[in-house]
């Protein structure tokens, strides 16, 4: 009989494990959350700009905010855990066991995502409590671009994996990817406030485009099928590379 791809005891265990680093559960969980109420305490940050369309710029960064959370998660979190787990043989000794390699990197999506939706909901709560940003007047279109932007990165994170051999070098990717994928998701400066041709480009990044959804989706439209197209096909993409060179030794 087939060992099953997913496992609720692995799942459990995963979890009890991420509930034990404090690294985790700061930068992925609270950080983002943490970053949106220092930029919502500045002033100028809460008073409406005609250059935005009269939206004020801490409406642009609860967007954003939830989109950190699931950049961490993906790029940060997964990947050094994941290679770790390669690098002290768990893996290996996994494939002796009924218990299929799969059902661990299926695990420890569902753990990283759900920490990452956690985030947003943090994030779209402070905003709404603290400085009054509405809550997404489109709910279905925002879920939609959230979970194409957090697979895209969860895929970039297996792809990092994959091309890592050891936890440092993980770490280090990891780092490097970060940071153009914080700026292209805005957290320096909001997309929608980016110069056009600078938007422009960065509407065809994965978090670009997400960030640009998440903001049609926040307004009361559905987000453009323009920018969930390139967050899709850019999560089609990644997962296409990550299963073609990821490795369980």
């Amino acid at each position: 009989m087939t060992a099953p791809l997913f496992n609720t005891a692995v799942l459990r265990t995963e979890i009890r494990l991420f509930r034990r680093e404090p690294g985790n559960l700061f930068w992925i969980m609270l950080f983002p959350a943490l970053l949106l109420g220092i930029l919502g305490a500045i002033p100028s940050f809460r008073d409406p700009d005609p250059d935005l369309g009269g939206l004020r710029a801490v409406d642009l960064y609860v967007p954003v905010a939830v989109l950190l959370g699931v950049l961490i998660a993906g790029l940060q979190g997964m990947p050094q855990t994941l290679t770790g787990y390669r690098e002290q043989g768990i893996l290996r000794r996994m494939a002796t066991t009924p218990v299929r390699a799969t059902a661990l990197l299926s695990a420890q999506m569902l753990v990283f995502g759900g920490s990452a939706l956690v985030s947003a909901l943090l994030a779209l709560a402070l905003g709404r409590l603290v400085f009054g940003v509405p809550l997404p007047e489109q709910p279905a279109g925002y879920l939609l671009a959230l979970l194409l932007a957090a697979l895209a990165c969860l895929a970039l994170g297996a792809l990092i994996c994959a091309l890592s051999r050891t936890t440092k070098i993980a770490a280090a990717v990891g780092s490097a990817a970060l940071f153009p994928a914080m700026f292209c998701a805005g957290v320096w400066l909001p997309v929608q406030a980016m110069p056009d041709l600078l938007a422009s480009i960065v509407g065809w990044t994965p978090f670009g485009a997400a960030s640009e959804a998440l903001g049609d989706a926040a307004g009361g439209a559905w987000p453009g099928w323009d920018h969930l197209g390139v967050t899709a096909g850019w999560a089609v993409l990644l997962t296409v590379a990550a299963a073609r060179f990821f490795r369980w030794e």
